[in-house]
């Protein structure tokens, strides 16, 4: 029987941490490398779209195939020790390129080797948690991703300025280090493999869940799709958007976002604690009613905006901070919601769902967010994620 250990979940979001201290280096930095060769935002996002062209083909693949896995190290754990080693080496090597085509190819392959542990590693969590106690799980595990985007946007910005590789050689270390962890710490319940002969596909899931009846799950990922195509839209956008919009530095764009980070970190094991007592979908709701008013606001600061003495980065660091807030009622709850939904024997193939949503979202988003700000200026950036949060609150309403 399932029983919640905060040890294993704590260990688990180390796994976690380890997976967003890579992103948050990758989605900040990676388009100021970019810079060195291409000058069109829409390009840049273009390329940035490749980890989740690659997430949307293979992750929901490897997440049903983990389903079906039947290994003396479990059935996650096999695609953890192949994706965790390979993509740390990659990562090492992402900040040492000398021309455009080395770029590419590293960030190829780094994506590819990512795709094959995230899902895996996502769903040990509701392996080992009952359902209930699966939104604090989440908390405690966002807590852990949290963190790493703090000490991206804080500690990685300074050792940054030192030495433009150490942050990622650093992250590298710290991702190995988390796999043994788990390996020696995180035992699977046995279950073996799901004797199943049909396809593993997207399609295939997609047309269960519609034969099932279950409607709720629909618009649970499509407002999950909708969400984060405001989220990596900006996110994809916004090193640029500082320097080439707002005129501030690289370190002065990562402070700003650094407060969405921490006030997500704070509220993240609160949000899991509040999804459990008021319930995922009414949480959901208030988080996307604060993110789309702190984002709406943020739409209208310019250089010259002052609030009660603030200036326009000061501002900007105190709207920011509410949407953490917002984005951590909705991100802490919304797994847990959409595997809610999901047979015992299904949890990896709706983990596989959740990626498929949140990564085609993130391929759509930035290329919508590039095309409007070639188009109409950088001005557009946080009017476009507004729309985006406000379909996801129609959604959300319509689960019953």
């Amino acid at each position: 029987m399932k029983t919640f250990n905060y040890r294993k979940i704590f260990l688990l979001g180390l796994g976690f941490f380890s997976i967003s201290l890579v992103w948050q280096l990758y989605d900040f930095y990676v388009p100021l490398f970019l810079r060195t060769y291409i000058d069109s935002q829409f390009k840049i996002n273009t390329i940035m779209t490749f980890d989740n062209i690659l997430a949307v083909s293979l992750i929901p693949y490897f997440a049903a195939l983990s389903d079906r896995t039947n290994s003396k190290l479990g059935r996650r754990m096999p695609y953890l020790i192949i994706g965790i080693p390979l993509s740390a080496v990659f990562f090492t090597l992402l900040p040492h390129f000398n021309s455009f085509i080395y770029l590419i190819a590293v960030i190829f392959f780094l994506n590819l080797s990512m795709a094959i542990y995230r899902a895996p590693t996502i769903a040990l969590m509701p392996d080992i948690t009952p359902e209930n106690e699966r939104s604090k799980a989440n908390g405690i595990i966002n807590f852990m991703g949290g963190l790493a985007s703090v000490l991206v946007f804080s500690i990685g910005a300074v050792l940054y300025e030192k030495s433009k590789s150490l942050p990622f050689l650093i992250a590298s270390v710290l991702i190995v280090v988390s796999l043994i962890l788990l390996y020696f710490f995180i035992k699977e319940p046995v279950k073996g493999s799901i004797a199943r002969e049909d396809k593993i596909s997207i399609i295939h899931s997609l047309k269960e869940i519609k034969n099932s009846g279950n409607y709720n799950s629909f618009y649970i990922l499509g407002a999950i799709f909708t969400w984060f195509l405001g989220y990596q839209g900006v996110l994809a956008t916004f090193s640029n958007y500082t320097v080439l919009y707002l005129g501030a530095s690289v370190k002065i764009g990562t402070f700003i976002i650094l407060f969405f980070a921490l006030f997500f970190l704070i509220f993240a094991i609160p949000s899991g604690y509040i999804g459990t007592k008021l319930g995922k979908k009414k949480t959901i709701q208030f988080g996307l009613i604060a993110l789309i008013i702190s984002f709406l606001i943020l739409s209208f600061i310019r250089t010259d905006f002052s609030l009660f003495g603030l200036n326009y980065n000061h501002a900007m660091m105190f709207f920011f901070a509410t949407g953490g807030i917002g984005w951590a009622l909705i991100n802490i709850n919304s797994y847990p919601l959409i595997i809610s939904q999901a047979p015992e024997e299904e949890i990896g193939t709706y983990t596989g769902l959740y990626y498929f949503a949140s990564s085609l979202a993130a391929i759509i988003g930035p290329l919508i967010m590039g095309f409007f700000v070639d188009l109409l200026g950088f001005g557009t950036m946080f009017f476009l994620a507004v729309i985006s949060f406000i379909i996801s609150y129609i959604l959300i309403k319509k689960i019953n």
